[in-house]
Order: C-alpha cells, then structure tokens, then sequence
C-alpha cells in the first residue's frame, strides 16, 4: 500500500467526519474507509491515537492526525491540487472554521441534540452531553435554549445565504475549504431535524449551495477493516518530519515528555514531542501493538503539557 494512502477511522453519522468526507471529495482522493464504533471504548483506535477519543482520526501509514484542522492541513500538504483555496485564499478560512466549529456549531448541536432527544439511546446522551456542553451538562437546560439556539442559526445561516446570492461557492465559481466548513452543519441539521427541510427553505441560494457541494461526492472510498489498519501502522516507519519552534512563547522543547489534551476537556496523550510550530504539535509514542508512532494535533484548541 502506498505510503500516501488515506485511512480515515470515521463513522457515517459523525457531522465532523462529513467535513473530512467533503474535503476527500473536493481533492478527488481514493481513501480507506474504518468505520469506528460511535461510543468508547474504541480498543482498535486507541493503540493508533494513544487514547485521543474524538472523530474522526486519520491514519497515513503510522502517522495519525487527530482534529479535522490538522487533517485537512495534512490533507491539503501532501496533494496540493485543486487547492482548497482557489483564487489565493489562504489563511481566512482557518479563521472561518473557528466560528462555524464554534458559536455556529454549539447552535446547531443544541437544537440536534434537543430534536434526536426522544429517540436517542441514554448512553449517548450522557457520552454527548457533557462532550459538547461541559461537565454540568443537563438536558433541561439545553431544551430551554432551543428556541434561542434555532434563531441564532436562522440568522448565521442567513448570513451564508447571502454570502451565496451572486456565486456558486463561497468563495467564487470554485468550490474551497469553507464550503466544506459551512455544509458539514447544514447537513447535520437537515438530517436531525424533523422539520429539517421546511425550515432550510427559507435559505434559497443556501439550498441551492447545498445541493452543488452534495453532487462533489466525497472521493472514492473502499472499506477496510480496523484490523488491517493496525497492521498497516505496525508495518510502517512515522514519516512526521521533526521540528523544533523556536519561537514557541512556551518555549518547548523536541525530546522533552509532554501530554496534548483538547482545551474543552477529554483524555490526555501522552509521549516524546517530535515537532510543533505556530500550527501543530507531534508526539512520538511507542505502542505494544503498533510500534512506533506519530501522533499530530492543531496547536490552537488543545493544551500541551510538561509531563514530571
């Protein structure tokens, strides 16, 4: 298997996971498909990941890449064409992404979460509740806020409909990163809510827009089984190059043992910091089952830690 093939450990329901999906249709990319169970444990990702437990993961031979910044990063390096920035768009859309995973997201859950309630198992209401609404996290509460939260996505995704009045994508006649940024949401809520299509309505070019990304398709996928992508990454050498920050403001240092958490709370992987810039962070870490392994997160979004 070639050194560049993509394995994305994802589910098909994960919202996150159809903005990775897009991006692999946008850059017409072959890539493996290892369906993931939807709750921990997670024992064939794990060995991969060194415990992170959000979706999706990707896995190009034994590096990992956790947090779709950093896949789509990675993504974007190592094919280059078509760009996900047409017409020099680099850097703002990065911006882009930290409201539509932010203020944006957090509304559009609140009123999936409140909508999928009834018919949701209680085991994922309390692996997801707390994970997208802190440790307090109380259904109530979120059913008080649903009106409130559907009025502010009336309103964002009346400022993306807008955007779309006089072109096909939003950044011009070429579809880019923050096409996959916005639709991710629009799908996720289409599909959750009951009334999902009535009140999609209302945003014309939106839908309109919608159906343009849909038809990109998401590249061709082939399935694979998690046990073939351990073995894959037991087989394989980390091609993660190693670089040092020297401009880092925590003053990190290659070699040193640090554990990289998400900034809203969740397991810490622990290992050797291997490289970081102003962008990413990259643990080495040595697995029983896998070997040697890098693992690469954003920068922004997570905390990285001295380990005593």
């Amino acid at each position: 298997m070639s050194n560049d093939q993509v394995i994305l450990h994802h589910y098909p329901q994960s919202p996150v996971s159809e903005k990775v999906r897009v991006v692999l249709g946008l850059k017409g990319l072959a890539w493996k498909s290892v369906e993931i169970p939807r709750l921990p444990p997670k024992p064939n990702l794990m060995p991969l990941t060194g415990g992170y437990r959000l979706t999706p993961v990707m896995q190009i031979g034994a590096d990992i890449y956790c947090d779709t910044k950093c896949i789509i990063r990675e993504l974007e390096r190592r094919f280059p064409e078509p760009t996900l920035f047409p017409g020099g768009a680099h850097g703002l859309p990065w911006a882009l992404g930290q409201w539509t995973d932010g203020p944006l997201f957090q509304d559009v859950v609140c009123v999936a979460l409140v909508e999928m309630s009834p018919n949701m198992p209680a085991e994922f209401l309390a692996d997801r509740g707390p994970l997208y609404f802190g440790p307090g996290f109380s259904l109530d509460d979120i059913k008080a806020k649903y009106l409130e939260c559907l009025s502010n996505v009336r309103t964002q995704f009346g400022w993306i409909d807008e955007r779309l009045s006089a072109r096909d994508f939003i950044l011009g006649a070429t579809p880019g990163l923050p096409d996959a940024l916005a639709y991710y949401l629009v799908w996720f809520l289409r599909d959750r809510m009951a009334k999902g299509e009535s009140f999609l309505s209302q945003f014309k070019n939106l839908v309109a827009w919608e159906q343009r990304v849909k038809a990109i398709g998401q590249g061709a996928p082939e399935g694979m089984s998690d046990l073939d992508a351990l073995e894959i990454a037991r087989q394989a050498t980390p091609q993660s190059p190693q670089q040092s920050d020297p401009g880092d403001p925590m003053g990190l240092t290659v070699g040193a043992e640090v554990a990289v958490s998400p900034s809203t709370g969740g397991p810490a992987v622990a290992g050797i910091l291997h490289g970081s810039s102003a962008n990413h962070v990259t643990l080495m870490r040595n697995d029983d089952q896998v070997g040697q392994i890098c693992v690469n997160f954003p920068r922004l979004g997570y905390r990285v830690n001295a380990r005593d």
